[in-house]
């Protein structure tokens, strides 16, 4: 079993009042010239109350001795109908902060303990995914997985009943090439991972 083994069996209108995690929203605004206009959005349902965001993305290294590997995922998305390449990632719960979050969402899904970057770098600014089109938005926490760990060796995920989850790593200095690899194998790049391997790549070319 794995996530390519999933498919669409049909789509079909979703009415507003039957929607759990989204809602449509027109906006009415008035652009710089004073002109009034509407736009269509998304809206998501689901962000706790007295949160900034709805979710974290993790930037999970695996510290090992042939270098830094990403941690990376293959899970099937329906909305596109393809299996995509991700980091790991989650909602955050009432109270919880981002950080939290990420550790708990790398044990839940992956199986690895990390622990978060310091020195300014654990939480990203907040990112918003696509604001044309919704409100969505996350940090990214980026996380260090120590190998040499016991807990570590042999990481056994805790996923759900309705989670299928596939977790490979790349080494970081490939990550760009990696990416066109998997795309010419059907794969669909998550813009997590490919925002990723493309500032992995101008920092290579530029050398910065």
């Amino acid at each position: 079993m794995s996530a390519s083994d999933a498919k669409v069996l049909s789509t079909e209108p979703l009415m507003i009042r039957d929607a759990k995690w989204t809602t449509l929203i027109k906006t009415t605004y008035t652009d710089p010239n004073g002109k009034e206009r509407t736009w269509e959005s998304a809206q998501r349902q689901t962000r706790p109350k007295n949160s900034l965001i709805d979710g974290v993305g993790i930037v999970a290294i695996l510290e090992k001795s042939t270098g830094p590997e990403l941690l990376l995922q293959k899970q099937f998305r329906p909305p596109i109908d393809k299996v995509t390449i991700e980091v790991p990632a989650g909602l955050v719960d009432e109270g919880e902060s981002p950080e939290t979050c990420a550790l708990r969402e790398l044990k839940e899904e992956t199986g690895y303990v990390g622990e978060t970057a310091g020195e300014g770098f654990g939480v990203s600014p907040v990112m918003f995914n696509d604001p044309g089109f919704c409100n969505t938005n996350l940090n990214m926490i980026h996380v260090t997985v120590d190998m040499s760990k016991p807990e570590n060796k042999a990481p056994k995920p805790e996923l759900e009943e309705n989670e299928f989850i596939e977790c490979f790593s790349v080494p970081l200095k490939d990550l760009y090439a990696q990416c066109r690899q998997l795309e010419n194998e059907g794969f669909a790049i998550d813009a997590r991972v490919g925002t990723l391997a493309e500032g992995i790549e101008i920092a290579r070319r530029w050398k910065l």
